[in-house]
């Protein structure tokens, strides 16, 4: 779907946030980062303590609640960073007021809420991203330059890990974490960033198998879950998910192994190249020690990267990374696992439409 929307010249892109929870001093960052180009205008949230504290944080207006803040707002763009099953009605409600929508992962728990998003950006003709960050990581950027390259020849296995963990209180912490409805388990939640790997790096998926459990934690979702999936370039895979590592997040990985070529990124979160050997060097090969970076916190250092791009699209100059169309690549994957785990068969993609 091409759109076409004019770009915003010879002033700063102005930013709405809703949502000032864990996830939102990233994006407060992310954003102070490019305040040559852009300015955080308005906040929003329906708890009084968070929002005051945003406010004071980022010196931005403060409203109660999204109504309120789509009729003051000068802004161009609305980022939502509420809980995940409220990102569906409430960026259909941002763009039928006519503003541009970025999204915090996952874009919504249902298939059919995410395709009605994207259907809703387009008729109102804004555009609709959703946040990638972990894409931007300099470790993932070596190696999907590699795949592009066809440095691997052909891929025959790949191996997703996300040994972490949370417990009781971090569910405890908010009334919708652990919910079907407004969360999903250690698959849509913790782990959508390395779903998200599987066709970003590999391709499209032709079939997924998996199982999904609540082994420990008293939720509505799975904290632990594996599956095995099938490539449509006949590659196959593995996904091992839990958040019950004891006692505290131990890896965050993604394995290639092919024809020519093996890697191994690990680390707590994708930042570590740990294995890094092909048949035929490049000069990448001397970037590796580089690329891999200390890591504080399993968001890595994505979210400034991710809005330079933002900007950069609204601004007329780039093409969006990952709009809502990408988006839906990996909910699809993960919707599929779901379906997968819960009737207890292979569920080839794509989904219905």
């Amino acid at each position: 779907m091409h759109l076409n929307i004019p770009p915003i010249t010879n002033r700063k892109i102005r930013l709405a946030l809703v949502g000032c929870g864990r996830i939102a001093k990233n994006h407060f960052e992310a954003i102070k980062r490019h305040g040559d180009r852009a300015e955080l205008v308005d906040v929003c949230d329906t708890n009084p303590k968070a929002l005051d504290a945003a406010v004071t944080l980022t010196g931005a207006k403060g409203h109660f609640n999204l109504t309120n803040l789509l009729q003051n707002t000068q802004a161009d763009c609305v980022v939502l960073t509420t809980p995940s099953g409220l990102h569906p009605g409430q960026a259909i409600q941002v763009a039928e007021a006519g503003f541009h929508v970025i999204t915090e992962k996952p874009m919504a728990t249902r298939w059919k809420d995410g395709l009605a998003m994207v259907e809703a950006c387009d008729k109102a003709n804004v555009r609709l991203f959703v946040v990638k960050q972990n894409r931007r990581n300099a470790t993932l950027q070596l190696l999907k330059k590699a795949v592009e390259q066809g440095r691997f020849g052909k891929i025959y296995s790949v191996a997703v890990n996300v040994f972490w963990t949370r417990p009781q209180e971090y569910y405890d912490s908010a009334k919708w974490r652990g919910t079907w409805e407004f969360d999903g388990g250690a698959f849509m939640n913790q782990a959508s960033h390395y779903i998200d790997l599987l066709d970003w790096l590999i391709g499209p998926v032709e079939s997924v198998m998996a199982y999904t459990a609540t082994l420990a934690r008293n939720i509505e979702v799975e904290d632990s879950g594996v599956a095995a999936l099938r490539w449509r370039s006949g590659a196959m895979g593995t996904l091992n998910v839990t958040m019950l590592t004891y006692p505290k997040n131990m890896e965050g990985s993604i394995t290639i192994l092919g024809e020519k070529g093996t890697v191994r990124i690990g680390g707590v979160a994708v930042n570590e190249i740990q294995q890094w050997e092909f048949a035929e060097p490049t000069e990448d090969d001397q970037l590796i020690k580089e690329a891999s970076y200390e890591t504080t916190s399993v968001y890595g250092f994505g979210h400034p990267l991710y809005y330079d791009n933002v900007i950069n699209t609204l601004q007329g100059e780039a093409d969006p990374e990952t709009d809502g169309r990408e988006g839906l690549k990996s909910l699809e994957l993960l919707i599929a696992m779901y379906l997968s785990s819960r009737d207890g068969k292979r569920v080839a993609l794509p989904l219905e439409y």
